[in-house]
């Protein structure tokens, strides 16, 4: 997956925060959840719009 697939950056969707493409979830939140200790299964049941392999491919581009 391109990043383009996984990304929507749009001034009308969270101020233009870079957020899961279809979600109003900013990739931002992915990142400090894990950072404070919270699984990528409890991210993704907090935030069921984001599916595993949108949040799997961001890690993977991030690394």
């Amino acid at each position: 997956m391109e990043i383009k697939d996984l990304i929507t950056i749009d001034p009308d969707i969270m101020g233009g925060q870079p957020v899961f493409k279809g979600t109003r979830v900013p990739i931002e939140t992915l990142f400090d959840h894990l950072e404070t200790g919270v699984s990528l299964a409890e991210f993704l049941d907090d935030f069921d719009s984001v599916t595993k392999e949108q949040a799997v491919s961001i890690l993977e581009i991030a690394k």
